[in-house]
């Protein structure tokens, strides 16, 4: 039985699809102004997890991951960039799908753009001034009236009174309170533009995932997602627009998932101390950076080191290294891994407790590879299984473990030294092998004898 934890009631509820097996899940994307950091890979990859996951167990879903490519960052990085906004964002969309590739995330069903939804963002715009809950002050703007919805703050817990203090309106905007969030921006000089009912203009951030998601999903769905920094006032403001549209509840759970932090603070462009997932994957292999994602919890934070990408590389060396030599078979024994592994991820997708039983099965696998080889593979191939719903381990042992080997060393080379250590140590010239192994040793190559038969691999 899932369950799963509920930013909106704030516990976790077991899972209850709204129609029958199916279930719609919508996860806001990326804003496509530059290329992604490793903190949109972190949304990502816990999603894609959660995709993998919900299939495994059955269930028909719907994954809708939205785009935006139309908002203040992309207008003002074309042009500093000096290019028209779509060739802007047409080329950071193609970068982050080069991305995801890489990290293994597999393709959302649907990935609408918000500048395809403009109709639809028009008529729920003027939905929500036909029942009040907007307004349009005459200067091409619309702005939505946060204090006519009684439930705003429910999902972020905030008060409305509170939310008051301090604020303010700025001097160019016509609102009738500072609390008040534009839903349509009357056009300025130099800015892309839309025809609409209030003049030539474009979409405010919010507007665009409300239309989308019911675009796409319909008014009421299972699953809302996105990084935590979105609760507020992203996902206060959807749940706003939404429901005082539609006058359904908008999404039934609110999943958020952690940051990825730098010396305690969000990784962010804003405060310029990110890492994109490119430059990160020019340094480690992309199965290490997304065991790194998926090892903590979704929920949690993750500390962002040299020291933590070392260590999920020493994991995954680990589970290879019992994979390694062993026939690929499909997986055969060990139920009371699965078992396991599903309670673990039925709890709120608990990838820790995932991972432990995956290296309890190493264990099992290590242990029985010297006596009953097939009883070895066997598990090999239910590591492997268990490993795809985490999107690891798909990967022959000697490609992980080599990885990076070329530019470092000639393979024939090390193969060769390899042979003639072989044949040192046939002739028991013992003093020659050790020579070779020093050789090796010094180009960075670890050598491993098993069963007369010697492996190798790169130093850490």
């Amino acid at each position: 039985m899932l369950t799963i934890y509920n930013t909106l009631s704030k516990t976790k509820e077991v899972f209850k699809p709204l129609e029958g097996n199916k279930v719609r899940m919508y996860v806001c994307g990326m804003t496509v102004y530059d290329y992604c950091h490793l903190g949109h890979g972190r949304s990502m990859v816990a999603f894609d997890l959660v995709t993998r996951w919900l299939r495994y167990s059955g269930y028909d879903l719907t994954y809708v991951r939205n785009i935006t490519d139309i908002d203040d960052k992309i207008i003002n990085r074309a042009n500093e960039n000096g290019e028209a906004f779509d060739a802007l964002t047409a080329r950071m969309i193609d970068a982050m799908h080069e991305d995801e590739r890489r990290l293994n995330i597999l393709k959302p069903d649907l990935e609408p753009r918000a500048t395809d939804h403009i109709p639809g963002m028009h008529a729920m715009i003027q939905t929500l001034i036909d029942k009040g809950y907007a307004y349009a002050p005459g200067n091409g703007d619309v702005y939505y009236r946060v204090g006519k919805f009684v439930g705003y703050g429910k999902l972020s817990r905030k008060k409305i009174e509170d939310l008051r203090i301090g604020a303010r309106i700025e001097v160019d905007e016509a609102k009738q309170d500072p609390l008040d969030f534009v839903l349509w921006k009357g056009v300025k000089p130099g800015e892309p533009s839309w025809e609409s009912p209030w003049g030539p203009g474009r979409p405010g951030w919010h507007i665009e995932c409300s239309v989308m998601s019911t675009c796409c999903l319909g008014e009421s769905f299972d699953i809302h997602g996105g990084g935590s920094d979105l609760e507020f006032p992203h996902h206060e403001n959807e749940i706003a627009q939404s429901e005082a549209a539609t006058g359904k509840q908008y999404a039934n759970s609110w999943m958020h998932c952690g940051m990825i932090r730098i010396n305690g603070e969000k990784m962010s462009k804003s405060l310029n101390n990110f890492f994109t997932i490119r430059d990160v994957l020019d340094k480690y292999h992309p199965e290490v950076v997304r065991y790194l994602l998926v090892s903590s919890h979704y929920r949690s934070a993750i500390n962002y080191s040299e020291d933590s990408l070392r260590d999920s590389k020493g994991a995954l060396e680990r589970f290879y290294h019992a994979l390694r030599g062993l026939p690929r078979v499909a997986p055969q024994g060990g139920e009371e891994f699965v078992e396991r592994f599903a309670a673990a991820m039925n709890d709120d997708f608990g990838t820790p407790e995932a991972c432990a039983v995956l290296f309890d099965l190493v264990r099992e696998i290590n242990r029985l590879r010297e006596s009953d080889v097939q009883a070895a593979a066997g598990l090999a191939g239910r590591l492997r299984e268990l490993g795809d719903l985490l999107g690891v381990l798909q990967l022959e042992a000697d490609d992980f473990l080599r990885a990076g080997a070329e530019g470092k060393v000639d393979a024939a080379e090390v193969e060769a030294l390899i042979q003639a250590r072989l044949q040192a140590r046939t002739d028991k010239n013992w003093a020659e092998s050790d020579r070779i192994r020093d050789q090796l040793a010094a180009m960075g190559v670890v050598l491993e004898d098993k069963k007369g038969e010697t492996t190798w691999r790169l130093a850490d």
